[in-house]
């Protein structure tokens, strides 16, 4: 049996047949239009010809024949391109017989005229008037065919006009009856229904005599008529029914909350184990909790802790071996099952879970990203089953419980990488305070004990000086480091620390320095300001201890946008350091480590015989004060 046709796709079918006629007329009235247009070209040309076949008439009379020639290409310029045509324009000659005849006639006739004009001697000014008119009456006839035809296109253009507007009526009035029928008419009789039915009129029923879209429509109408009906007359059960899930959802959204918030602040895993299990016996209404932690490679699973769970189940269970029992799901098969504890046969011995007189056990992987962090365990006494909502909340409690494992966990981490941090900046303030004196001491000692070998006592003397002021400097780092654990900084500039630490170098090391500072920035913060000078104290060591030179210079750039320490010495320099240099050269890794800090780069440039370059700079955003 054939299927009838839905509403879309006779609407479409009567759509499509009334665009596609529209097309057809507008194409061949545009078809119509082009003609008419090349037409008109052709006729203009012919024009041209006529004006130019009387002007190379008055050439001939002229005293200067010279002209001719150009004009005669300037025809045949025009005869070609109505013979060839140009599409672009639009321009050509109509292919009806008349008008190709009369083309013909002027080409010959031009033919001839053209041998006439062109001989020697060349008519008189009489006889080329009389050929020229001659010729013009060709090119009359030629005009008053393509006229002629470009009337007939008219006038089928006129007609074309008149059948688009007769479709145009035809199509408005087809369309108007086939809404009326098709989607008006049904329509009005849905609204008639859903008014009955919005009056209290639930018996209300819209006749379904069609296959279409508003037939389906009105079946569904008559569905809902008869469900509301239904509805109405069971309302108040359905509603309690309803007031009751509603309850259980509120519940289950309490619970979820009230673990969410306990979660969140338990401040240890005992803690939380035992909070947690208390909480999801009490929302599973279960008669024993358990929380068990797996370990890395989901070996074994500890218990955490429990909640009414006999003693000795406690005991035995402590560690349970992943699949060993019904607890300890292996991770690639966990999911949340519900087990009933069957009853062993035979003198065999039973479980514990069975010997605490438990009946169903229910089991929640705990997981985080893939990965078992543990297991919840719910005891019942009596068979129990699970809802899909109870499912979900078991899991979603099991999930707030391996975040809130994994914040313990991570939070443990944060605070051993802080000691970590504070070792570390303990190592670089003893490197750069008590370290550096203590190479200083290890210097003026070796020359102490060759200035006992040559018994210079005046050598002996200075020496003994500088390593006098040199353990009075350790002193007082090591009470700076105990006191108050920061480098002396001025509050105001780092001017005149840099000239202090200048200062002491001289006076370690004899060495000239020279200090330039450009520009008027605002003053660094305190905290930058000691990052700053332990990296110009450090290069300082270095050039003591390997430069070999004899003057050094500091040239600090204040100016905006960025700040920029030089500090270069005219020593021996180096050849470029190998990739594993930093592990050697304590003193490199750990300025770059304090640039670091800051948001600062350090950049190192030598040449050997030439001295090093220790460049220091600074981001924009360090460059004012808070």
């Amino acid at each position: 049996m054939r299927k009838p046709l839905s509403l879309a796709a006779r609407l479409g079918a009567i759509g499509s047949a009334l665009l596609l006629m529209a097309l057809a007329s507008i194409g061949l009235t545009l078809w119509v239009t082009w003609q008419l247009e090349g037409g008109a070209a052709a006729v203009n040309e012919a024009g041209r010809m006529r004006m130019q076949t009387w002007r190379m008439a008055q050439t001939l009379s002229s005293a200067d024949p010279s002209r001719l020639p150009p004009q005669l290409a300037q025809f045949e310029q025009t005869l070609a391109l109505l013979r060839q045509g140009d599409v672009a324009r639009p321009l050509f000659v109509p292919q009806d017989a008349r008008s190709s005849a009369a083309f013909d006639e002027v080409r010959r006739g031009w033919g001839a005229l053209r041998s006439a004009w062109t001989a020697s001697p060349r008519p008189g000014a009489d006889a080329a008037a009389a050929q020229a008119e001659a010729f013009v009456a060709r090119i009359d006839d030629f005009v008053t065919a393509i006229e002629t035809q470009l009337a007939r296109w008219t006038a089928l253009l006129n007609a074309f006009q008149f059948v688009m507007m007769a479709l145009a009526l035809g199509s408005a009035v087809a369309l108007l009856y086939s809404a009326y029928l098709f989607v008006f008419n049904p329509l009005v009789r849905l609204q008639t229904g859903l008014a009955r039915v919005g009056e209290g009129d639930l018996t209300a029923r819209v006749a379904v005599d069609r296959d279409d879209e508003f037939g389906a429509l009105s079946a569904g109408f008559n569905r809902m008529a008869q469900t509301l009906q239904g509805l109405y007359q069971s309302l108040e059960s359905r509603v309690q029914e309803k007031t009751l899930g509603l309850e259980a959802e509120r519940a289950r959204l309490a619970a979820l909350y009230e673990a969410t918030a306990f979660v969140a602040t338990a401040t240890s895993l005992d803690v939380l184990a035992k909070g947690f299990a208390q909480q999801v016996r009490r929302v599973a209404r279960a008669d024993a909790s358990a929380v068990r932690w797996s370990d890395e490679s989901n070996q074994r699973y500890l218990l955490l802790a429990s909640d009414c769970l006999p003693a000795h189940v406690v005991e035995a269970e402590h560690c349970v071996p992943t699949g060993g029992c019904f607890c300890g799901q292996p991770q690639g098969e966990a999911h949340t099952r519900v087990i009933p504890i069957r009853p062993t046969k035979g003198d065999a011995m039973p479980g514990q879970c069975e010997r605490a007189g438990f009946d169903t056990v229910v089991s929640v992987p705990v997981r985080l990203h893939e990965r078992m962090v543990g297991e919840l365990n719910l005891f019942y006494r009596s068979a129990a089953a699970l809802g899909d909502e109870d499912r979900a909340l078991l899991e979603t409690l099991a999930s707030h419980l391996a975040g809130a494992i994994e914040g313990l966990r991570a939070g443990a981490l944060e605070r051993e990488a802080a000691v970590a941090e504070e070792r570390s900046l303990l190592a670089r303030e003893l490197h750069d305070s008590i370290a550096q004196s203590l190479s200083f001491l290890k210097i003026q000692a070796a020359l102490l004990r060759e200035a006992l070998k040559r018994q210079d006592a005046a050598r002996i003397a200075r020496t003994l000086d500088e390593l006098d002021e040199g353990i009075r400097e350790s002193l007082a780092d090591v009470r700076e480091l105990l006191l108050h654990f920061r480098t002396r900084t001025n509050r105001e500039d780092i001017a005149p620390a840099l000239r202090t630490t200048l200062r002491k170098f001289e006076h370690q090391t004899g060495l000239a320095t020279h200090l330039a500072i450009e520009g008027e920035g605002m003053p660094l913060d305190p905290d930058v300001q000691v990052q700053v000078l332990h990296v110009v104290q450090e290069a300082l060591s270095n050039v003591r201890k390997h430069a070999q030179a004899h003057e050094v210079w500091i040239e600090v750039q204040q100016s905006p946008p960025q700040w920029r320490v030089e500090v270069r010495d005219d020593g021996r320099g180096f050849e470029d350091l190998p990739a594993a240099a930093d592990e050697t050269h304590v003193g490199l890794r750990i300025m770059r480590e304090r640039a670091q800090r800051i948001g600062a780069t350090v950049e190192v440039a030598s040449v050997p015989g030439s001295g090093t370059c220790v460049v220091l700079t600074l981001p924009q955003r360090l460059a004012v004060a808070a």
